[in-house]
């Protein structure tokens, strides 16, 4: 096959779901947002922790609209996120003065340790960049950034998970634990 001919796909796009799995999608998406903002704006506003992180957004999409996926199960999702903040302060810390490097280094560097790991959750990438070009608040954090916000705040979102995603009749999570 050709490179370019590659690029062009061979499978036709997946049917729309249904407007009830786009309810149940919504619903946790809104309540594990809404957890984790809630603690981050309104019980740590006046601390120097912080809860919400934009990776989990991302981590939404797939805890609750993709909760069969792979890379939506708690191995992956907790997993992903500690392994990915560990190795983005690493790269901060001790590449600040090249931020593009270190920037690089973390992403790349959280995305193969995930895969040697088994632990590989996309949002990870991001959780990884952002100990690198994050606030002053978030290189404060140096270390505990693991703990708070990306592992405790995927605890929150995990539990969220467990409890709506099996609400449903036609859901059912996880799809595995370890």
């Amino acid at each position: 096959m050709d490179f370019f001919d590659k690029m062009r796909g061979s499978a036709s796009s997946p049917p729309r779901v249904s407007l009830a799995e786009v309810f149940w999608s919504w619903l946790g998406a809104f309540l594990g947002i809404a957890a984790v903002a809630y603690l981050n704006y309104e019980v740590l506003a006046e601390s120097d922790l912080l809860m919400l992180i934009g990776s989990f957004g991302a981590s939404a999409v797939l805890l609750y609209g993709a909760p069969k996926s792979p890379l939506a199960q708690p191995r992956n999702l907790l997993g992903g996120h500690l392994v990915s903040a560990l190795i983005g302060v690493a790269c901060h810390q001790l590449f600040s003065s090249q931020l593009w490097l270190a920037a690089a280094l973390a992403v790349a560097t959280a995305i193969a340790v995930m895969h040697l790991t088994k632990t590989l959750h996309p949002p990870g990438g991001a959780t990884a960049l952002i100990a690198v070009m994050g606030s002053e608040k978030i290189y404060a954090l140096g270390y505990l950034y693991v703990i708070f916000p990306a592992g405790a705040g995927a605890c929150i979102m995990l539990l969220v998970a467990l409890l709506v995603n099996n609400l449903a009749k036609t859901r059912k999570y996880p799809e595995f634990w370890w």
